[in-house]
């Protein structure tokens, strides 16, 4: 199989390594919220006809990599993705909308957005490599 996908009149393959954080850093992806930001970012990912090829949403920041069709540039898709599971997470779990430093906001303005060429095994595996990471800090953590 072609790592190349075909559209009507293109034929194309844009992957990009995405970064983003919720405000303040809080380190509040953990539990019911984390397995429905990462619902939510598949889900939103499949209607916006967005592959995801590596997922990984670490306490206090998210890492996608994923592949973005040409028509749809990809600050367009990091604001449906962000603007859509801000929504759906605060609405799911409104006792983050009553802390006052939250402010109707979920996620930090930025993001870090990076177009991967050859390398895109390296990292896919960097991103399962910060995966195991975070999980042994965790652990470090309860001794």
């Amino acid at each position: 199989m072609s790592r190349f996908r075909k559209l009507s009149q293109t034929i194309w393959h844009c992957q990009y390594h995405v970064v983003w954080v919720p405000k303040y850093r809080f380190r509040i992806l953990t539990g019911e919220i984390a397995e429905e930001v990462s619902r939510c970012i598949r889900v939103f990912s499949e209607r916006a006809e967005v592959e995801v090829v590596e997922l990984s949403t670490q306490v206090d920041h998210v890492h996608l990599l994923a592949m973005v069709p040409p028509k749809l540039s990809i600050s367009d898709y990091v604001g449906i993705i962000k603007g859509r599971t801000a929504i759906n997470i605060l609405n799911k779990f409104r006792k983050l909308k009553k802390k006052p430093y939250w402010g109707n906001h979920f996620w930090s303005k930025g993001y870090c957005v990076d177009t991967v060429g050859l390398d895109a095994e390296m990292i896919r595996k960097y991103v399962q490599y910060q995966e195991v990471q975070e999980k042994r800090q965790e652990q470090l953590k309860l001794f």
